[in-house]
């Protein structure tokens, strides 16, 4: 019941409150423009066949953490490298299957999928190691060795979490747009 509560709260406040997570025009220009070469490659786009939380992509999900990633720095005034904010909070779940179905290689998908992530940025993208960083330690701290190191790592760490608890529970045909 509390959980419930604290969810609807975290939804009502954040994406439909006076306050809600939205990015200036300014902002959203330089979001999108850190993030045009890695949305039109053709691996990244890839990430729109798997499903992530109930009828949310995980490329929508990368795109609704780095917003939120974004945002969070702003309202805050937190300083972080907004580069590597950007590129570690949309790569954070590039790790390219589908972990809905039941396969020995996914089978312990919370406690890998990271490292596959972070190893697919690199491969395809030679990312520098503090994004690398941000990406491997997203799932702290179920993964409780790989802690953030960074601020930028904090701040996707908890934008995933916010943004999976939204995605999961409001379970709404318009859910992926509301982060959007």
């Amino acid at each position: 019941m509390v959980y419930n509560h604290a969810v609807r709260y975290i939804y009502l406040k954040c994406f439909r409150g006076k306050n809600k997570m939205v990015l200036t025009e300014q902002d959203n220009r330089r979001l999108e423009l850190l993030l045009m070469q890695y949305e039109e490659d053709e691996h990244v786009q890839e990430m729109k066949n798997y499903v992530q939380h109930g009828i949310v992509s995980t490329y929508d999900h990368c795109k609704n953490v780095a917003r939120v990633s974004f945002w969070l720095n702003q309202r805050f005034n937190l300083c972080a490298d907004e580069k590597a904010l950007a590129i570690g909070a949309f790569l954070h779940d590039f790790y390219l299957y589908d972990w809905h179905i039941p396969e020995a290689s996914h089978r312990l998908h919370g406690f890998s999928h990271a490292e596959t992530a972070r190893c697919n940025a690199v491969k395809y993208f030679k990312i520098a190691p503090e994004i690398q960083q941000i990406i491997q330690s997203h799932m702290w701290p179920l993964n409780i060795t790989r802690i953030p190191r960074s601020r930028e790592a904090v701040i996707v760490c908890a934008a995933d979490k916010i943004c999976s608890i939204i995605e999961t529970v409001c379970q709404r045909k318009n859910v992926k747009n509301v982060l959007g």
